[in-house]
């Protein structure tokens, strides 16, 4: 292979062309030696003990934690990010070196005391772009009887999604808005996430969703409406948590989704869907 030689990368739709040593979009997957890795496999960012409801899952195991894992980068830019200190990043942050065995074990651990620990969350930055650990973690958990969950934007090809989604039990996916010019703004790609969605319930994995509300760019009731249509079309039991907006990274001169607000795309979607959920109200 030559110096100027290109490989595609086509775990997400951005399908970057990468020469050797550079690394895509996403800032987590590089082209080495003319092979596409993960450069942020096992590189923990962040890791707690969470609420299962945090994130946020409802109709999953209610009542009980998780171990939540987090990396860094991601392929999306929402420029309201809330963790845009690790999803933004690359390299270049600080991490902590850890094994699926490793992340195993300390999910184990944690399941034997108090107040005891369902499994590991994938969650912080978008986890999808390392599909690979995912896999290779959940194979283990699930030997040991524990739960795998991935909180994502679902912006990963059909072909990944495939590979891994046999290796999760539960997913909240972010629904960020329903029309492609909202998509436009934060790089994505609806039909994607759409496609991700559908996907997720044929393997049988529980689904979730979750739509941030911003004032003025994503609050439409029109909006709602063909949202809450089509998620009751690919099921009905698809809970949808819906959420206010407070100022964050770029977007910070945006007002707060107002409760009223949230209320009335609540009571929209309740006509489809058996489940919706107002967040940190």
């Amino acid at each position: 292979m030559t110096a100027s030689a290109q490989v595609l990368c086509d775990v997400c739709p951005k399908f970057c062309r990468l020469r050797e040593g550079q690394t895509g979009f996403c800032r987590a997957r590089s082209n080495i030696g003319g092979t596409i890795v993960p450069n942020n496999y096992g590189q923990c960012t962040s890791i707690a003990l969470d609420p299962i409801e945090k994130k946020p899952l409802a109709r999953f195991y209610p009542g009980s934690f998780i171990l939540s894992y987090g990396s860094y980068g991601c392929d999306l830019r929402c420029p309201y990010c809330q963790n845009h200190e690790i999803s933004m990043a690359g390299r270049e942050i600080p991490t902590r070196k850890i094994t699926p065995e490793g992340l195993c074990d300390l999910a184990v651990d944690l399941s034997r005391r108090e107040p005891g620990n369902l499994g590991v969350a994938f969650t912080y930055n978008e986890p999808l772009i390392c599909w690979e650990f995912i896999r290779d973690t959940s194979q283990l958990l699930h030997e040991v009887g524990l739960k795998s969950v991935a909180v994502t934007n679902g912006g990963i090809t059909r072909k990944y999604a495939d590979l891994v989604l046999p290796h999760i039990d539960a997913l909240n996916i972010d629904l960020k808005g329903f029309s492609e010019d909202f998509y436009r703004i934060v790089k994505g790609e609806l039909e994607i996430v759409k496609d991700f969605i559908g996907n997720a319930v044929e393997h049988g994995c529980h689904v979730e969703l979750t739509t941030l509300i911003i004032p003025t760019v994503n609050d439409s009731p029109a909006l709602m409406e063909k949202e809450a249509e089509w998620i009751a079309s690919v099921s009905p039991d698809i809970a949808l948590h819906l959420s206010r907006f407070f100022p964050r990274y770029q977007w910070n001169n945006l007002p707060i989704t107002s409760a009223r607000t949230i209320f009335t795309l609540r009571d929209i979607a309740k006509k489809r869907l058996k489940y919706v959920y107002c967040g940190n109200l």
